[in-house]
């Protein structure tokens, strides 16, 4: 992950050492104040005083200005890494299959991905200023101490390890606290997201009142978890400054009987006094920078854990190429099993069956039955975990990313379509597309009508996930969508389910006119979408029970009778 931050190594080195030229001339002050006292003050020089008040400012303006410049380069680095790493991860996150994708889970990702990565951000931009600056003060400090009088300066090699004993052991104390905070935020980001997506249905059901009940419940556990923390944490301030003022009079003491006996000047007795404020003011900032930084480094641990994560389907990288097999299949499974990670059971066994070129390939099932799991396999978003699937041929694992991606078109179940225009949504299929060649796509998926319809055509607004469509029209969008890219192989996953009858058959008619040698496989409930297609496989529980025509099935295939007679012939007509 560090690699990330070369693009930024002369800010990363630049910002501690304006930082480390700042505490320089902050270890300066007290000795210019002590001066002043001992001579300006106590021997009535006013020119003197002045000259040193001028030196002081000269001091402020320097070190501000160092200050600043180094927090700008610190900043910079501290976001440009942020932002490379942001996004690689988004990148890798793109790399990833289905499979890991669900492992995962979204609302994980979109923490690691935000929350986490500006942690990590805070904690270099506080690293890249205090980790040298800190600890040069505190032995600055200590060694200024030594120059004035080595007896007080005892009291400073006593106080030091007191104070961290007391402001680490806080900090170690604080840290799985914290950790704990982390987890339980990205929980309720999880919670939250879910009852945002599921927003109607909550509200279909009535019951606001029970989520916002149970909200309530996983924020209060957050909230009572931070209020420890923050109480514990708080206990830092009123220790380290009781520690620091006994120093102080233990300082006092020691000055009022050296300065009686000659051997210390007054404004020596103050310079101490001030290394001694500097000390602990900078012990308290290393501590919250130890914290900061356990706690970027905790959420950094988080994303390189997706980091680590690699995609199980090895793709060769091979130039595209146009293969076509001797004979006429399209797609061939032959023993194909599928077990999705962490599963306990199959969810797809011994699938035997070939399409060819042209065909329309109907999958039919009951819920579970295994139907999407079949199709997903086409296009590799899952490998099978036992037999193999051909496509032209051809292993499905021999074809490179981009060359399977070409050739296979999938309309999903959830119909997605994403914010930009109608024009941009349906150029995903072939971003060079004419637009002869989009409304020739919108016209095959039915779409064409209400396209028109809108002021803007082509270029209407679609809002983010197409919210602002409705359920029939995102699913005809999404049809058109894989059209335009005209693919060899075009899978519609039960992607006419929001469609009236009438607009289903116009649409299936459609693509039997389609042409060229395209593949199509429709997976529906409908028995009346899939029974003009020249195979029909029938699912349940992962197996297949049934393959042949509309008619076929009907002698031969229980299942498919038993679907068939549920939606047409009901009360026994």
């Amino acid at each position: 992950m560090l690699s990330h931050l070369r693009a930024y190594r002369k800010e990363s080195i630049l910002a501690p050492l304006f930082k480390m030229l700042e505490a320089s001339f902050d270890l300066l002050v007290p000795l210019i104040m002590a001066s002043i006292i001992d001579y300006g003050i106590a021997g009535g020089h006013k020119n003197y005083i002045l000259r040193q008040c001028g030196i002081l400012l000269l001091l402020a303006v320097i070190g501000l200005s160092c200050s600043i410049t180094a927090q700008y380069f610190a900043s910079k680095a501290a976001v440009g890494y942020a932002t490379n790493l942001r996004s690689a991860l988004f990148k890798h996150i793109q790399s990833l299959g289905f499979s890991e994708m669900d492992t995962l889970g979204t609302s994980t990702l979109i923490t690691r991905m935000t929350s986490d990565i500006n942690q990590v951000q805070n904690g270099l931009n506080l690293f890249l200023r205090l980790f040298l600056r800190s600890p040069f003060i505190v032995i600055g400090s200590l060694f200024m101490a030594f120059q004035i009088n080595s007896a007080a300066a005892l009291i400073f090699v006593v106080v030091i390890p007191v104070l961290c004993i007391a402001v680490f052991g806080i900090m170690l104390y604080t840290l799985p606290l914290y950790k704990r905070v982390q987890e339980r935020l990205d929980h309720i980001l999880g919670f939250t997201r879910e009852n945002l997506t599921g927003a109607r249905v909550i509200r279909a059901f009535g019951r606001e009142a029970h989520e916002t009940s149970r909200f309530e419940d996983v924020n209060r556990l957050l909230c009572r978890l931070q209020l420890k923390v923050g109480a514990i944490s708080s206990l830092m301030n009123p220790v380290t400054y009781i520690i620091i003022n006994i120093a102080i009079i233990a300082i006092l003491y020691t000055g009022a009987v050296k300065v009686n006996t000659g051997s210390l000047q007054q404004g020596d007795v103050i310079a101490l006094i001030s290394y001694m404020g500097q000390i602990l003011i900078e012990l308290v900032k290393l501590a919250n920078l130890i914290i900061q930084i356990t706690k970027g480094v905790a959420c950094a641990g988080r994303v390189q854990a997706v980091f680590q994560i690699r995609s199980a389907m090895d793709f060769p990288n091979i130039q595209s190429s146009n293969y076509r097999s001797e004979s006429e299949e399209a797609v061939r499974f032959e023993q194909v099993s599928l077990t999705y990670k962490g599963a306990g059971e199959n969810s797809l066994e011994g699938i035997n069956f070939f399409a060819n070129h042209g065909q329309v390939i109907g999958i039919i099932g009951g819920t579970g039955s295994g139907k999407s799991s079949l199709v997903n396999l086409i296009p590799r978003f899952y490998d099978a975990t036992g037999g193999m699937v051909k496509i032209f041929g051809k292993p499905i694992k021999e074809y490179s990313r981009e060359e399977l991606r070409k050739r296979v078109g999938v309309v999903m179940q959830k119909a997605q379509l994403f914010q930009g225009t109608i024009r941009s949504n349906l150029l995903w299929g072939n971003e060079n597309a004419t637009e002869e060649a989009l409304w020739k796509a919108l016209t095959s998926a039915q779409a064409a009508d209400f396209v028109r319809d809108k002021q803007q055509g082509l270029d209407h607004i679609v809002e983010q996930g197409g919210r602002n469509l409705s359920g029939g029209q995102r699913q005809r969008l999404t049809i058109a969508r894989a059209l335009v890219k005209n693919p060899d192989i075009l899978i519609l996953d039960d992607s006419t389910s929001a469609l009236d009858y009438a607009t289903d058959a116009a649409l299936r008619k459609a693509l039997a006119d389609l042409t060229g040698k395209m593949t199509i496989f429709i997976v529906s409930q409908r028995t009346s979408s899939i029974r003009h297609a020249d195979k029909i496989l029938v699912l349940e529980d992962g197996r297949l029970e049934g393959s042949g025509t509309h008619e076929e099935l009907l002698k031969t295939c229980e299942i498919y009778q038993e679907i068939y007679e549920s939606q047409y012939r009901k009360g026994g007509e």
